[in-house]
């Protein structure tokens, strides 16, 4: 061995459940914390005990009528579709659409021709008819004087007096034919039957049109309706004879009041809806037809609670309220059937009942048992 060589220090010994962590640190560590958690739990507590400041209202129930109102126009109670009753060719055509004529002024003329020359053909068979007559009526009268002084005999006598006969029906069937081509040759002129406004024209000069064929249609002077396409469940929730208001869109001044004349008993499959009638009397002159007018109505009345839509709230996902218990002023959700929202406001009709008190305001800051303390209540 080397004398430089030096012993070597011993070196310590380490324990390896010294590295590890006192098991005694964790519960250390909870026992501090214990009543920081045990404080927060009395704050919360104590937080819950604390009354709320809300507002209240109490359930009066009323009855409940919401009012619709729908868009409509102005049309004829009256519509008549004018037509010749012979067919020929249209020489004149005398108004247009939008123009008021008078009764029996004369809208339209077709070409006469043929109807003055079966006037001229039913004039000359009266013509022969009459002469045909005449000398029957001599002839027989003859015959009635010889029978008398027994120069004839009893059947020439009636011979004659058929003759007369069949001359006297031939004369009224050629007077029937007569009148009956003077008739054809008025037609030839359309008159309006009544005064009103010319709505629709499907007529020109020069144009060929068929008996019954439809040339004008005349809105009638008079009352007018008010026509609307009302949904199915509207019309099934309104009263059978409700007072309609009706107010011009162009100027709300002009007004009148209608009742319900006819509901059509089918739905229009294009529009889903169900077209109603509501007659004016006396309808104003500001309403001209085609005006658009607005009708608001009344529904059926029910049974309802109307309350401020704060105090609507929600409870597993369906409409709630909370509820103020009168003696201990706790508070819990109860479940509700909203009817209907209005403006700043949602009718109930399910759910509540009289004299119970409602959050109306403050109902975001409670949680079911919390006790509130009403504002105003003490005043």
């Amino acid at each position: 061995m080397s004398r430089n060589a030096t012993p070597s220090a011993p070196q310590p010994s380490v324990n390896a459940s010294s590295l590890l962590p006192s098991p005694t640190v964790p519960a250390i560590f909870a026992c501090a914390m214990m009543p920081l958690l045990l404080a927060g739990c009395q704050k919360q507590e104590a937080a819950k005990r604390l009354p709320v400041m809300v507002r209240a209202e109490t359930v009066a129930i009323a009855d409940y009528a919401p009012r619709t109102s729908l868009t409509g126009v102005i049309a004829a109670r009256t519509l008549n579709n004018l037509s010749f009753r012979v067919g020929g060719r249209v020489a004149e055509r005398l108004v247009d659409v939008g123009q008021h004529v008078d009764k029996d002024a004369v809208l339209a003329r077709i070409d006469p021709q043929e109807q003055e020359s079966d006037l001229r053909s039913a004039q000359a068979d009266l013509d022969a008819a009459q002469a045909q007559l005449t000398q029957a009526s001599a002839a027989f009268e003859r015959q009635k004087t010889l029978l008398a002084q027994g120069y004839t005999t009893r059947r020439d006598y009636d011979a004659a007096d058929q003759a007369l006969k069949v001359a006297q029906g031939s004369v009224e069937q050629a007077q029937s034919a007569l009148a009956n081509a003077r008739e054809n040759l008025s037609f030839t002129e359309l008159k309006a039957g009544a005064a009103g406004v010319v709505t629709a024209r499907q007529v020109e000069a020069g144009q060929v049109v068929q008996a019954a064929q439809t040339v004008f249609a005349i809105a009638e002077d008079g009352d007018r309706d008010a026509v609307f396409n009302v949904q199915e469940t509207l019309v099934a929730k309104t009263p059978a004879a409700p007072a309609v208001t009706i107010t011009l869109l162009s100027d709300p001044q002009v007004k009148a009041t209608g009742k319900v004349r006819e509901i059509s008993p089918a739905v229009d499959p294009a529009s889903g809806s169900i077209r109603v009638k509501v007659a004016i009397a006396d309808t104003p002159a500001g309403m001209p037809l085609g005006a658009a007018v607005i009708g608001s109505a009344s529904a059926k009345p029910s049974k309802a609670v109307i309350l401020p839509w704060q105090a609507l709230t929600s409870s597993d996902g369906k409409p709630a309220v909370w509820v103020v218990d009168a003696s201990t002023k706790a508070v819990a959700t109860t479940p509700v059937n909203v009817l209907a929202f209005d403006s700043g406001t949602v009718v109930i009709d399910k759910g509540l009942e009289a004299g119970q008190s409602v959050v109306t305001a403050g109902g975001q800051l409670l949680s079911p048992g919390q006790t509130v303390e009403i504002a105003g209540a003490g005043q």
